[in-house]
């Protein structure tokens, strides 16, 4: 018995779920999301909360019972609610600004990077060294956040580099003479 799916996924108001065959959309405030069902489940809507479960008890329907409640819990407080990831940037110069739909990166390279923000994702720059990533797809957002990182990765010596606001950097101790 799957732990995280035999839990029903409630749904708040202002948003839509639909089921049609395989495919279980999302509506909200934020914008509309689509999940393909697995084979191995099903997803049924009743009394506003949405249930999954196993079609039989082979290991594959156990596991995808608990991943495809995950992955509809996070559809619907994406459309409804939205998720963000804060990232920070350390060293001398480093800097970051949002012009129209590029992020415009400065890190310490001999160029600019001009990083193309995608439609389905909002990013803005409270500061030059503080930026916020955010939008309805969970993965879409992290994945944005994680590219984002991979431009100037933190650097144990200096810690200069792009860091997401929760990560601790382990610092090192540099050579001695």
């Amino acid at each position: 018995m799957s732990r995280i799916g035999k839990h029903p996924v409630n749904v708040p108001s202002g948003v839509d779920v639909q089921v049609s065959g395989e495919t279980l959309t999302a509506k909200g405030s934020l914008g509309t999301l689509r999940l393909i069902v697995s084979n191995d489940v099903t997803a049924s809507i009743s009394d506003g909360a949405i249930t999954i479960a196993p079609k039989n008890e082979t290991k594959r329907a156990r596991a995808m019972w608990g991943t495809t409640r995950a992955l509809v819990n996070n559809m619907v407080t994406g459309v409804s609610q939205g998720f963000s990831k804060n990232l920070e940037i350390n060293g001398v110069g480093y800097r970051a600004a949002v012009q129209g739909n590029t992020l415009n990166l400065q890190l310490g390279y001999s160029h600019d990077i001009a990083f193309p923000i995608p439609s389905d994702i909002r990013i803005a720059c409270e500061r030059p060294t503080f930026i916020t990533v955010s939008g309805a797809d969970r993965q879409r957002v992290g994945q944005v956040a994680a590219e984002i990182r991979a431009f100037r990765p933190p650097e144990p010596y200096k810690g200069k580099g792009i860091k997401y606001s929760t990560e601790v950097v382990r610092r090192k101790e540099g050579k001695k003479k």
